[in-house]
């Protein structure tokens, strides 16, 4: 946004990320900006508490660099989680840097820092911050933008909660009881996916938790539910004359027929009854606050006025559920997690102030720029002389003067086709952009469309431009057809489409769980008939349409918007009334218009939010996300940066990958899950067999420069060299070394004595393999093999070549995972919008779609499918077969490419596995791979003798996988 590019990451602060108008003129009425080294603002944008995040952030930045473990100041499985979250290998999606920074933040602050002397001051922040704000609760804010996963960072919290109370029970730091408290009930809908036994969890689903840890996820308890279930409800359904008999005529005591505080706890949140120490979890916690009574307070009125009642009324209730769960049952924290952590009108703060207690900020602009989510275009020019602010930018303080005031009571005579010709110019601007990108979408053959949404002040507004785009009969009985043609609900005759494309809702009803009031019911009559008949035809169950109440059949439809074969499939747009949903995960939204007063960049955010989940996750040839944007008419987003001209994106179609069961079930491929390998240490005279994998090259890729000049500003240069490590009395002592080294960190297992007593027998060896196997190019020399990493990666060659040559008296044994021990074919199940697939053959394949990442990945499918003694084969993409093995010291997880059944002759009963690798370059990585493979995995698996007979094979050339597949398959089958 400074138009400079900085070399370390920006401070928190506010920006936005929305780029200024091309024509700025001076007005005395514009704020002052300021623009500084680090930061672009406004200066009533500043907030003072990115002050204490800065200096969390600095503090985990340092601590997330010790390399050892065992002085990050965590429990043994909070530093296994924290390994695995950031170097794991994932399959899909793997966490985002940002999610990860936010379990980072909470596990320093709960773990590591409470043990530091020097961070008191942040504890003493957060204590005098609650005391003012929550003098019941202890919370902590962590701020993550809008699309960047939150519902991710949940699963990750609950996983290191519940892993450490199950292992550690006395501590009183964790917990397994989980309280997440949601704005509405699409978001509690949504996190379903939470529960550990949920058919897509996240713990299972994104391998959030290693596999030996998901038994324990199992015994957390989590209730979700939304804010609304803490309103104490009637205990009896009474009328007011009965309350009045039941009272008596000379009663001064009012009846009470609501539930008790601890009737209110048994309902909403009776699987945690017997738990101390619930932690709590606000999902869009801006939502929860206890308002400040002051007396220098904003006086608002009309819309405003309004809002902020409804605004404080909600926080009240929140927050008196929360102080009832902690009085009652103990609460340990509360986490509030919310894109916008603002004050809001109304609540007797200053209006967009960020919550004293936020721990951790990652704004909007970071998840932009980090390609995450999809980036706002907003106005910056027209045609039109005059004027700092395109008109569309700002688009209801050019129009309200025109428009209802007030709800549908007032708006019933009005005629849609006369909403003012500025809102029906702005509708038909943005929509023709909207009709570019549809049929983008149609020619790719999308099979959801792409999806426009209108965020209004009121009923009346919503009405109508609901009216005008989709069609109204009018009291009359004349029709009048929608203007905006894709958006219509009518054929040319007046008669309804089957599903309606256009949506009208009160975002607000339905997410309260109550039920639509008559107003609002009547207004969306003929379209809640026809979703209603749409439901019924899908189910073929007429039960189907009348066992669901009007408000959960829009819920369902609006939750459904952009998914295929879902009954908001075909919606191509939303009308609303308030900011739309909080936690609508709709990812097709690629247009948005703001119908309504926006008095704080807080709204503005909050209603773009809706528009900004991407629509794909994949990956192009630069290893980046291709940028999506998210077009935007009336919302006055504050400046920065430059503005962007790009013409309208075309999504790829999303497919889903999975077995086709029961009709391929006869090509079910199995295969072990090792966790590792156990190799004896032959007893009679160590001999090593090297190979030319045993081979080590020794580069400045590798290693590093060998020659460095330096300089001063002024003065002679000097250069920097490694010439010194060449001499012959280098070399003996690298041998003694590495020599020890092969020893200490190869064969010596715990609780066993040490094989120094063979010493001599692994020097002969080592020095063999210096002779023989070590190359050093571009200036590296032997003696940089001194560098731990270098000297790992030697001794795991010589250790592979030593027990090759004993392959035969001292046989390798694979060691299955305790818990997984089996994979299958069977469990493959993801979508992707991924290009690059490859359509099986059903007598080849048990998955229906190959995803390549190669284009000789799809010559190898088409080579296999062609070879008569193929008997099935699959693509490892989410299958979850990978091998361990190690590589400069490190752990890691090899994933091959394929796994080929084949009959060479001993029948189906006794196929052979060929494990393939389709690999063009190979560096020092992939030599330890094929290293690992044909010394360790296919030895140690064959001993197994229960997964069948297995066999590794590398393909390097590209122009002749056909004819070496087949030159493979004609000498396996002659040994067989």
């Amino acid at each position: 946004p400074t138009h400079r590019i900085a070399e370390s990451r920006r401070k928190a602060d506010f920006y936005t990320p929305i780029p200024k108008p091309r024509k700025q003129k001076s007005d005395p009425r514009q704020k002052n900006i300021f623009f500084g080294a680090d930061e672009i603002s406004t200066d009533e944008q500043e907030y003072g508490t990115t002050a204490i995040i800065n200096r969390i952030r600095e503090y985990v930045d340092a601590w997330r660099k010790i390399p050892d473990p065992s002085k990050w100041g965590v429990t043994p499985e909070t530093a296994r989680l924290l390994q695995y979250w950031r170097h794991y290998d994932f399959s899909g999606i793997r966490p985002f840097f940002c999610q990860v920074e936010v379990a980072e933040t909470l596990i320093w602050l709960t773990e590591a820092a409470p043990n530091m002397r020097d961070c008191k001051f942040i504890f003493e922040h957060f204590k005098n911050a609650n005391a003012e704000a929550n003098p019941e609760l202890s919370r902590i804010a962590l701020k993550l933008a809008t699309g960047a996963g939150k519902t991710t960072v949940m699963a990750m919290l609950i996983a290191w909660q519940t892993i450490n109370a199950i292992r550690h029970p006395q501590s009183r730091r964790f917990t397994r009881g989980f309280l997440i408290v949601t704005p509405g009930i699409t978001i509690k809908d949504r996190l379903r996916v939470l529960f550990p036994n949920d058919p897509d969890s996240y713990y299972s689903q994104r391998e959030l938790v290693p596999a030996d840890m998901r038994e324990d996820i199992k015994r957390a308890k989590i209730v979700v539910t939304n804010y609304h279930a803490f309103k104490l409800r009637e205990r009896v359904d009474i009328s007011r004359a009965g309350r009045g008999l039941l009272q008596g005529r000379h009663s001064d005591e009012e009846l009470n027929t609501t539930e008790t505080e601890g009737q209110m706890l048994q309902r909403v949140v009776p699987d945690l009854m017997g738990i101390k120490n619930i932690f709590v979890i606000n999902d869009e916690a801006h939502h929860c606050y206890r308002e400040r009574q002051r007396g220098d307070a904003e006086k608002l009125t009309g819309d405003d006025k309004t809002e902020a009642e409804h605004n404080n009324e909600t926080a009240r209730l929140w927050i008196s559920g929360l102080e009832i769960v902690s009085r009652k049952l103990g609460v340990a924290n509360v986490i509030d997690l919310s894109a916008t952590p603002f004050f809001l009108r109304g609540s007797g703060y200053d209006e967009g102030t960020l919550f004293s207690w936020t721990a951790s900020d990652f704004s909007l602009m970071d998840a932009i720029e980090c390609g995450i989510v999809k980036l706002p275009r907003v106005p910056v020019a027209q045609n039109i002389p005059g004027g700092d602010m395109p008109i569309f930018r700002d688009l209801w303080e050019n129009i309200k003067k025109d428009m209802p005031k007030k709800g549908r009571g007032k708006a019933q005579s009005l005629d849609p086709l006369s909403i003012p010709i500025l809102l029906q110019n702005a509708l038909q601007s943005l929509y023709g952009h909207y009709a570019k990108t549809f049929d983008l979408w149609e020619k790719a053959k999308i099979d959801v469309p792409p999806c426009f949404i209108i965020v209004c002040n009121n009923t009346s507004t919503s009405k109508l431009i609901y009216d005008y785009i989709s069609g109204f009969e009018r009291n009359d009985g004349t029709f009048e057809n929608g203007r905006l043609e894709l958006f219509r609900n009518f054929d040319e005759y007046g008669n309804p489409y089957e599903r309606p494309r256009t949506l009208l809702i009160d975002s607000g009803q339905l997410e309260s769980g109550e039920g639509l009031d008559d107003t609002f019911r009547k207004a969306a009559a003929a379209e809640i008939e026809r979703f209603r008949r749409e439901r019924v035809e899908r189910s073929g169950d007429a039960n189907q349409g009348e066992n669901i109440s009007d408000a959960e059949l829009l819920r369902e439809v609006m939750n459904t918007v952009g998914k295929s074969g879902q009954l908001g499939q075909s919606t191509r747009c939303v009308v609303s009334v308030s900011m739309l949903t909080e936690g609508w995960d709709a990812n097709t939204v690629t247009h948005v218009m703001g119908v309504r007063a926006f008095g704080t960049q807080l709204l503005c955010e909050q209603v773009v939010g809706r528009a900004l989940r991407r629509r794909s996750y994949e990956l192009n040839k630069e290893g980046l996300f291709d940028v999506e944007y998210a077009d935007v008419f009336g919302i006055p987003f504050d400046f920065t940066g430059g503005p962007v001209v790009s013409k309208p994106q075309v999504p790829s179609p999303a497919i889903q990958v999975r077995a086709v069961s029961p009709e391929r079930d006869w090509l079910e491929i199995r295969f072990p899950r090792v966790s590792g390998y156990r190799t004896p240490l032959p007893d009679e005279k160590i001999t090593a067999n090297f190979t030319a994998d045993s081979v080590l090259v020794l580069t400045p890729d590798i290693v590093g420069p060998s020659i460095t000049e330096n300089s001063g500003i002024i003065g002679q240069t000097a250069t920097m060299g490694i010439s010194h490590l060449e001499s012959d009395e280098r070399y003996s002592n690298l041998v003694y070394e590495l020599t020890a080294h092969l020893i200490s960190r190869q064969y010596r297992e715990e609780g066993r004595a040490s094989e120094n007593y063979m010493f001599w027998q692994f020097r002969s060896v080592v020095r063999k393999w210096l002779d023989t196997c070590l190359v050093c190019k571009g200036g590296a020399k032997p003696g940089q093999l001194m560098y731990i990493q270098l000297a790992d990666m030697a001794c795991e060659r010589i250790k592979a070549a030593i027990t090759r040559a004993h392959m035969d008296r001292y046989p390798i044994t694979a060691v299955l995972d305790s818990y997984n021990p089996e994979g299958t074919t069977m469990h493959v199940r993801f979508n992707t919008s991924k290009l690059q697939r490859y359509q099986t053959d059903p007598r080849k394949c048990h998955i229906n779609w190959v995803i390549l990442d190669s284009d000789w990945e799809g010559d190898f499918c088409r080579a296999a499918e062609s070879n008569p003694q193929v008997f099935s084969y699959v693509k490892n993409h989410s299958l979850g077969f990978d091998v361990p093995y190690r590589f400069g010291g490190i752990s890691k997880r090899y994933v091959p490419d394929f796994i080929v059944l084949i009959d060479d002759g001993l029948g189906a009963d006794d196929l052979l596995r060929l494990v393939i690798e389709i690999k063009g370059y190979r560096g020092e990585d992939a030599k330890a791979k094929k290293d690992t493979m044909d010394t360790f995995w296919i030895p140690g698996v064959n001993a197994l003798g229960t997964f069948g007979r297995w066999m590794f094979a590398e393909f390097t050339e590209f122009f002749s996988i056909q004819d070496e597949f087949d030159r493979l398959v004609n000498e396996v089958t002659k040994r067989g």
